[in-house]
C-alpha cells in the first residue's frame, strides 16, 4: 500500500522535497532524477514513528541508474503527497 503511494506520487510528480533533503542531494552529488529512479524501484526497509509529530515515516533503499545505493526517508502527508525528508548514500 505505502510502496504503491510512493510510486504514484513520483509518477504524478506530487511530492515535496524538504530543504534538508535538497542539501543532502547536492552534497552527495545526486539529482532529482536519481531520487525519482530510486523511489520508483525501492524497497521499504523500515517503518518509523516521528518522535515529535507521531507520523509514520519510511526508510527506503534502492539503486540509482548508475548503481549507487541510497536510502531515503519519506512520509505521506495528510494531503496524500509524498514528502522526501532526507537522502543519504550507502557506502
Amino acid at each position: 500500500m505505502v510502496l504503491r503511494l510512493i510510486i504514484e506520487n513520483v509518477k504524478n510528480e506530487t511530492y515535496v522535497v524538504t530543504l534538508h533533503a535538497e542539501e543532502e542531494i547536492d552534497n552527495d552529488g545526486l539529482s532529482i532524477i536519481d531520487i525519482e529512479y530510486v523511489l520508483l524501484n525501492c524497497e521499504i526497509l523500515e517503518k518509523q514513528k516521528d518522535k515529535i509529530t507521531k507520523e509514520n515515516k519510511y526508510r527506503v533503499r534502492g539503486k540509482t541508474w548508475l548503481g549507487r545505493i541510497i536510502e531515503i526517508i519519506v512520509k505521506i502527508s495528510p494531503t496524500g503527497k509524498l514528502v522526501i525528508i532526507t537522502v543519504y548514500s550507502i557506502l
